[in-house]
């Protein structure tokens, strides 16, 4: 039996059902970003701002934030796995790409959380 050590021990089917129930999300806040901005051609900063102050918006735009770090991850991770061979430099990569989205991940909450 072969083993890979760098996905973590997840399965397959875990990994497909991440993919496929973040890109729900990720389509309805698409859809509902779309929709708002159609219906509020006149949108100012206040509008915006009163938007994003309700709490129900922002627990949705982190379930936004987080599905797409989670997708980026796992579509990430399978694009690198399949071309880098070499184990270093793939592990190096990955790393890189944790760190990277990770940082976009606090970036994102502390816009939307921050004062």
């Amino acid at each position: 039996m072969v083993t890979n050590i760098t996905n973590f021990g997840r399965s397959g089917l875990s990994d497909w059902l991440i993919q496929r129930v973040s890109a729900v999300v990720l389509a309805l806040y698409a859809v509902f970003m779309v929709g708002y901005l159609l219906f509020h051609p006149d949108l100012d900063y206040a509008t915006w701002n009163g938007l994003f102050a309700q709490t129900w918006m922002r627990i949705f735009s982190l379930l936004a934030f987080v599905s797409l770090a989670a997708h980026a991850w796992i579509g990430l991770w399978t694009v690198v796995t399949d071309y880098i061979k070499p184990t270093g430099i793939r592990f190096t990569v990955q790393i890189a790409i944790i760190l990277a989205i990770f940082i976009f991940l606090v970036w994102g909450v502390q816009v939307l959380w921050g004062a």
